[in-house]
Order: structure tokens, then C-alpha cells, then sequence
């Protein structure tokens, strides 16, 4: 049910759009009653993100050995369903709708920005382990230094992201990390 519930949002805001898409639509198309999408998702924003621009969330972690290895699978897990034109379509109006709306934004938080970063907390635990950072980094740093870019590039400046930004893309946030935790470790905070 709920593949059905996400692949037919997907298909909806294909054809009318996210301001058109309602869960009476969704629910008819799929063939569920509302009260199973909204046991599932608290409000349209949240069903059409999950979509769209989650998927399979997190992605799967791989272990490549690094810290900018495992940042550059991670953006490129991140980047194929944030670059897919629903998703592009759908993502500035759901920002809109977090600014306007606390709760939302308050689950929006504790699910998909909380799963994002527990990711990108095993990826530092990792490189931490491996000795390749001198101590940890606040995930939601991390989480911003990578993907907060990516982002940009995509909804705002509406720019094509390609394989060499991709790399620039990890390969700046691997310095930022390195950084950072090399300040906190020598006891420099830094400006804030």
C-alpha cells in the first residue's frame, strides 16, 4: 500500500502539479481511503515529499574506505532523487509550507532531516574510527556542508548538477568537516 500511496502521488504531481494535488486524488487513484494516507503522512506536503524527493530514505550507507569516498556516495545517493523534475517542482513550495507551518516543520525535522543526519553521524563516526578526523563534527554541520550546496544548485539558482559538481560537491565538504574538527580539537571554536 505503501508503494501504491507514493508511486501515484509521484504520477499526480507529474500531471497537475503539487499546488493541484490533493489526498482525495491520491486516494481515489490508489484505491485507499484518506484516513491510510494520513496514518501515514501528517499532511499533503509531507506525502508528496516522501515521494518525491525521499524515496528509499536514507539511502543506504556504503563504506568506501574514506570520509570523501563516503561523502561523494552519499551526495550521489541524495542527488538523483533531488534532481528528479517532481521533486525540483515540489521542493520550494514545500519550504514555504515549513516556514508557515511549526508542526510541520517540527515532524518534518524529527523524520527526514533526523534520519538524514543520523547518516551522516555514522559517516563521522567512521572517518573518526579510521583516524582520518581529529574528533567529531556536529552531523548537522556535515549534513549542511554537503548537501545544503546541492540544494542551492538545484531550487534556487536552478542549475544542472553534474558528475564534476557532484565531486567538487564532496570534496568541499570533506575539507569543511577535516576543518572543523581539526578547530575543535586545537580548542578554536572559530568565529561563529
Amino acid at each position: 500500500m505503501d508503494h501504491k500511496i507514493l508511486r501515484t502521488t509521484r504520477e499526480l504531481i507529474e500531471e497537475v502539479g503539487y499546488q493541484a494535488l490533493t489526498v482525495d486524488q491520491v486516494a481515489a487513484r490508489a484505491g485507499v481511503g484518506k484516513a491510510a494516507i494520513y496514518r501515514r503522512y501528517a499532511s499533503k506536503a509531507e506525502m508528496a515529499f516522501a515521494a518525491t524527493a525521499h524515496g528509499q530514505w536514507p539511502p543506504p550507507l556504503t563504506d568506501t574506505g574514506s570520509l570523501h569516498g563516503d561523502l561523494l556516495a552519499l551526495v550521489r545517493a541524495f542527488h538523483v532523487p533531488m534532481a528528479a523534475p517532481p521533486a525540483r517542482h515540489l521542493v520550494p513550495a514545500l519550504i514555504g509550507e515549513l516556514a508557515a507551518n511549526p508542526e510541520l516543520d517540527a515532524r518534518f525535522q524529527d523524520t527526514f532531516l533526523a534520519a538524514e543526519q543520523t547518516s551522516f553521524a555514522e559517516i563521522i563516526e567512521r572517518a573518526v574510527a579510521r583516524g582520518e578526523l581529529a574528533g567529531p563534527v556536529d552531523p548537522a554541520i556535515a549534513h549542511l556542508l554537503l548537501l545544503g550546496p546541492l540544494a542551492t544548485a538545484l531550487y534556487i539558482h536552478n542549475r544542472p548538477v553534474d558528475e564534476a559538481m557532484i565531486t567538487d560537491l564532496a570534496a568541499a565538504a570533506t575539507a569543511g568537516i577535516t576543518a572543523l574538527a581539526d578547530q575543535r580539537r586545537s580548542g578554536h571554536d572559530g568565529p561563529r
